[in-house]
């Protein structure tokens, strides 16, 4: 087996690890560019005095082509040292995308995949240091942004290797003011990270490590978290689920969840980790009864049991078993079926071609038939 691995230049994990912020950045110069997201507040830490010169934006929800197009010129005037990105994922991602895109001349939309030109991003970017207050994305060290067009009803991405921020800053004690909402949402995301890589067919032995210590820190931290969000023992498990699924999706790519989420994001708008948990359980099932009769001797079965024994807490448990655990899990935690979140009968169609088509399902492990995508979205209505 060849391989090859990218992530951060360097990971800083743990408790206190946010009050080194002002270093690192100062590592990189006086000026530094500052996304933050809305309910965090820039007189007090972690934002609060990382650099003699400083410009902040709020971030708004999930990247647009419009807000990406506004901070980068923003971001283009104040000439920053650093890009800084403190939030959830889409904040992490905001700065990401200013970072690629100061190094790149012209519009996003000359670099942005489907709906934009797709020009190849030149691989520099200003240096960025990712700083998550949620457990769910991974986005701290991933190498790309999702972004959406409105006028498309379309999310793509930017992407390029050298959006993987230079300093990951992951600190627990920062998401223990997560809503319970956000928990649910950005934590079963976690979740799903770290088993479509597993079960990817790009898996290796490396990203292997990642996504099955992920998975157990999902099994034991995800109910506990979103129960008491003060209990830190489980919003470390969580922060490091989240770290370990962004590895793993970063070099093992994803699978049929997040192949339809994309596209369903971008339809109706609804929270990326509620979408991903709505379709979790079905897709699982539907993948497994895909190989069991076309592939019966496909490696990704096998994993699905592993995840599975891992997931429900018994080493005789199937993947029945396992799909038990999300659904239960998934209930327990709020979450919304896909008809809730606003996809009605008409769009299932248009949801299931989309996402034959979506970028993330070429790491499904089994080809899936049209028929069997739009059952998992049909299912999870």
């Amino acid at each position: 087996m060849t391989f090859s691995f990218k992530t951060a230049e360097e990971i800083v994990f743990g408790d206190g690890a946010a009050a080194r912020l002002p270093a690192f950045v100062g590592s990189f110069g006086s000026r530094a560019f500052l996304v933050l997201d809305p309910y965090l507040d820039e007189s007090r830490p972690p934002a609060a005095g990382i650099a003699p010169e400083m410009q902040t934006i709020r971030s708004s929800g999930e990247p647009t082509v419009e807000g990406i197009r506004a901070a980068t010129l923003q971001a283009r005037a104040f000439a920053p040292d650093v890009v800084v990105g403190i939030g959830g994922g889409s904040t992490m991602d905001t700065a990401k995308a200013i970072g690629i895109l100061l190094r790149n001349d012209g519009d996003v939309l000359d670099y942005l995949e489907v709906v934009g030109v797709g020009k190849p991003l030149v691989a520099e970017s200003v240096p960025v240091i990712a700083v998550p207050t949620t457990a769910g994305t991974g986005a701290e060290v991933t190498a790309n942004t999702p972004i959406y067009s409105p006028e498309h009803q379309v999310k793509a991405s930017l992407r390029s290797p050298a959006m993987v921020p230079d300093i990951a800053l992951i600190d627990p004690a920062l998401t223990a003011s997560t809503p319970r909402s956000v928990t649910a949402s950005s934590g079963l995301d976690a979740l799903t990270q770290c088993l479509e890589p597993y079960t990817s067919r790009f898996a290796n032995d490396f990203t292997d490590l990642f996504a099955l210590e992920g998975l157990r820190r999902a099994a034991r931290g995800l109910r506990a978290a979103y129960a008491d969000g003060s209990d830190m023992a489980a919003r470390t498990d969580m922060a490091m689920c989240s770290l370990l699924g962004g590895l793993s999706l970063a070099n093992a790519k994803l699978g049929a969840v997040h192949g339809l989420a994309a596209p369903l994001g971008g339809m109706i708008g609804a929270a990326h980790g509620e979408i991903c948990a709505s379709l979790l359980a079905v897709a699982t099932e539907v993948n497994v009864a895909a190989m069991q009769a076309r592939e019966p001797d496909n490696p990704a079965l096998a994993r699905y049991s592993e995840a599975a024994r891992i997931l429900a807490g018994d080493p005789q448990a199937s993947v029945d078993d396992g799909v038990a655990w999300i659904r239960e899990t998934v209930n327990m935690l709020g979450v919304r079926p896909l008809s809730q979140l606003g996809l009605t009968q008409e769009r299932i169609p248009e949801a299931a071609e989309k996402g034959m088509v979506a970028s993330s399902m070429k790491g499904n492990p089994i080809v899936l038939t049209l028929g069997e995508v739009t059952e998992i979205v049909t299912r999870s209505m």
